[in-house]
């Protein structure tokens, strides 16, 4: 497996560990809108932290490979965001950006599936 695919796997990995920390925070130490934000990016992260960790070993081209990235990337930005704004008071304005890579990401693995 390529270096690429190891860090996309790895990095879903620990996407989903964080996010079960991100989660308990959201539920039982934030109120109101920062428990919704948190709570948003923590599913976001372990579900798309998910795919990455089960579908990167098998990337075999690069369309896969991209698809993938643009999760990962989308990832940092969306909940990434997300969680700046409750925690260092930024705004989101990278969370449509992360958003928009998320979809094209699945995008570019539903292209590559149907090309098989």
């Amino acid at each position: 497996m390529t270096f690429l695919r190891r860090g996309l796997a790895a990095f879903g990995a620990l996407a989903c560990g964080i996010s079960v920390g991100l989660g308990a925070y959201a539920s039982h130490g934030l109120d109101g809108d920062a428990a919704r934000r948190v709570g948003l990016a923590a599913l976001f992260a372990f579900g798309h932290g998910l795919a990455l960790l089960l579908l990167a070993p098998a990337a075999q081209t690069r369309l896969r490979t991209a698809g993938l990235s643009g999760l990962a990337l989308g990832v940092v930005l969306f909940s990434g965001s997300l969680l700046a704004a409750v925690f260092l008071s930024a705004p989101t304005a990278l969370a449509p950006t992360g958003g928009v890579l998320l979809m094209l990401g699945w995008l570019a693995v539903a292209a590559d599936a149907l090309r098989r």
